[in-house]
This record gives structure tokens, C-alpha cells and sequence, in this order.
């Protein structure tokens, strides 16, 4: 593995961690065999998003690098490649925890040249993945961002977000929290293919459900779409049904997007579950990594048609802080304190 890019050296304070702070675990229980843990103590851990990216926020906050969760299609894949580390496999079983993030957060946030703006949780690689049970980073960070009553939102397949349900209604009371759950599809056969590592999509509405009932409003990025397999009206239906049962206050649909990384992982996934589709995805793709706007078009008008025959509607802006999808693709961010943006 090549720490050499992340680590103190020729780039000086630019390195996000020490190389002697890099330590290598493997525990030996069901949850976590066959993956590795490399426990980190970050140098920064709030991360500006490049001016390119068009999000509605400019600060965000990972704990983690690489997702248990398994997802073929993570646009987030690319990321592990500043370590040299597969994009696929590794991606998936290859975790890089910052364990210092909660303490490393409150000392940014007491900062006197920080001015209090908008944190993003859970838009490259998800914070309440597997690896959050044991680490439990999230307590201590959204407590430091209640104690200085800062703006943040969540967006997250994992139910272990209930687990920090109390620290949230507290930052309610004294600043904007946001929250997001990301539910593309109910299709379960879909689901144990394409996101092996996730929570069920019942399993997440449920999560949706309960926040809401606790009073914390929460969205649902239904996301990804994804073109021939999960894109029929009766999936989008059954779909938007089901997020408009579960209590969410906003539904905003976001189309399959294949980024290099994760292009080569799922067109490998296509290969060997559905060979006769990918014909159809090279078509479809050929322009980049983002479907044909016409499409992308169609989904969103379906989706929107759909929730408001079911009486919710598109996320507005400031409404649990979803994110929202440009109007061209963005160029990749470079390695270093720079986020890769969701979309």
C-alpha cells in the first residue's frame, strides 16, 4: 500500500496523517471477516468541496475512507486509488478509519477562522457504515458540532443512525440539522446484488420512519436509479410509495452515474449477472459517466409525478439538506484535503 501521498514528508502540512500513526487491524467476527482496518490520526478532518461541484454546501466531514456497505456502483471507488489500493475488492473490505475525527473536529470548530458554515456528512463514503458499530466516531463528532451549535446534515443507508438519535434531537434544539436517507429502489432481489453490505430498503424507510416520529425531518435521496434494472413504472411506483409511507418529507430521484472506478466495477458486476444489458450501458454511457440528460429528465418527471399523487414532493432546498444534482458533469478532485463530490 502506498501511505506516501497522505503522509508527512516532501508535502509537509499539506499530508493528511502521519506515516508512524498508521495502524493496521482485522478483527475475527462475522461483521468484519475478510475486511481490514487501518486506524489513522488525521492532520484536518473538515474538507473544503471544489467550487466546480455546484453543491449546496462547502464543507464536509469524513470519517472514513472506503464503505463496508459494497455498493457495485460507488462513484466514491476512484478514492482508493490515491492509496493504491483496488478500487473493487479493496474498496469494499479495505477500511481507513480516522480515529481521532471527533477531537480533531471540536479543535477545527473552535477555530476563530471558522465562521460556522454548513457541514456535509455521509457524501462520499457513508458514516454510519459497518465500521461505525465498532468505532462509534459519530457520537463524538455530531456532539461537537452541537456544542457549537454548527449547521449540519447526514445523508446515510445505515441504520445505525437511530443509534445517535438522542445526540441529534439535542443539535436540533440549538442549530439546522438535516437528514437523508438513501433508498433508489425496494426491489429486494435488486438490493442483495447491487448492495450487499446495506441495511434492507425496508430496513431504511423503517430508520425514516422512526426520525420523523422522533421529530427529526428526514428526505430520502432516492438514488441510484438505476437504467433497465430498476427504472420500470411499476419499481419507480412501488418506490415512491413506499418513501411516502415511511413519512419522508421530500423525494429527490438521481439517476445512475458511473465515474472511473466505479465504471470498470460495475460493468464487471453487468458482465456476470446481466451480460445481455451491457450492449445497452456502453450505448447509454458513451458520452462519460453521466446517463443522457433526456433520461435523467424522464426519471425525475415520473418520480416528481409520482410523489405528488402520493402527497409528498421534490426536496426543497433546506429541507434535510439532499443533494441536488448538477447540470454537467464536474472534473475529478485532486488527492489531498479536497472531497469528491456525491454527484
Amino acid at each position: 500500500m502506498r501511505w506516501d501521498n497522505l503522509t508527512e514528508g516532501p508535502k509537509g502540512p499539506a499530508a493528511l496523517f502521519g506515516a508512524d500513526a498508521v495502524v493496521t487491524r482485522t478483527f475475527d467476527t462475522p461483521e468484519f471477516r475478510g475486511m481490514t482496518f487501518h486506524e489513522v490520526r488525521a492532520r484536518s478532518i473538515v474538507n473544503r468541496v471544489p467550487g466546480a461541484s455546484r453543491m449546496p454546501f462547502e464543507w464536509t466531514v469524513n470519517p472514513y475512507r472506503g464503505c463496508g456497505h459494497a455498493c457495485v456502483y460507488c462513484f466514491a471507488r476512484n478514492t482508493h486509488g490515491y492509496l493504491d489500493l483496488d478500487t473493487g475488492i479493496g474498496f469494499d473490505s479495505q477500511i481507513v478509519v480516522k480515529t481521532n475525527a471527533p477531537e480533531l473536529l471540536r479543535r477545527e470548530l473552535g477555530s476563530r477562522r471558522w465562521t460556522g458554515a454548513h457541514i456535509a456528512m455521509g457524501t462520499n463514503v457513508d458514516c454510519y457504515q459497518r465500521a461505525e458499530g465498532r468505532y462509534r466516531l459519530m457520537p463524538g463528532i455530531i456532539e461537537a458540532l452541537r456544542d457549537h451549535a454548527n449547521p449540519f446534515s447526514i445523508l446515510t443507508k445505515g441504520t445505525l443512525i437511530l443509534r445517535d438519535l438522542p445526540l441529534l434531537r439535542e443539535a436540533a434544539e440549538v442549530t439546522e440539522v438535516g437528514i437523508s436517507v438513501s433508498v433508489g429502489f425496494t426491489d429486494t432481489a435488486l438490493w442483495r446484488t447491487v448492495e450487499p453490505g446495506t441495511p434492507s430498503p425496508a430496513g431504511r424507510l423503517n430508520a425514516v420512519r422512526t426520525l420523523t416520529d422522533a421529530g427529526i425531518e428526514c428526505g430520502v435521496l432516492m438514488a441510484p436509479v438505476i437504467p433497465f434494472l430498476g427504472d420500470s413504472p411499476e419499481q419507480l411506483r412501488e418506490t415512491v410509495r413506499a418513501v411516502a409511507e415511511s413519512g419522508a418529507v421530500s423525494v429527490t430521484p438521481l439517476v445512475l452515474h458511473l465515474r472511473p472506478g466505479a465504471r470498470e466495477w460495475f460493468t464487471s458486476w453487468l458482465g456476470a449477472h446481466h451480460p445481455h444489458l451491457v450492449p445497452r450501458y456502453e450505448r447509454m454511457y458513451a458520452g462519460g459517466p453521466y446517463a443522457p440528460t433526456w433520461y435523467q429528465r424522464q426519471i425525475t418527471r415520473q418520480v416528481h409525478e409520482l410523489a405528488a399523487e402520493f402527497g409528498i414532493g421534490p426536496a426543497r432546498r433546506g429541507a434535510s439538506r439532499p443533494a441536488l444534482v448538477p447540470e454537467r458533469p464536474v472534473g475529478p478532485a485532486p488527492a489531498g484535503a479536497t472531497q469528491l463530490t456525491l454527484l
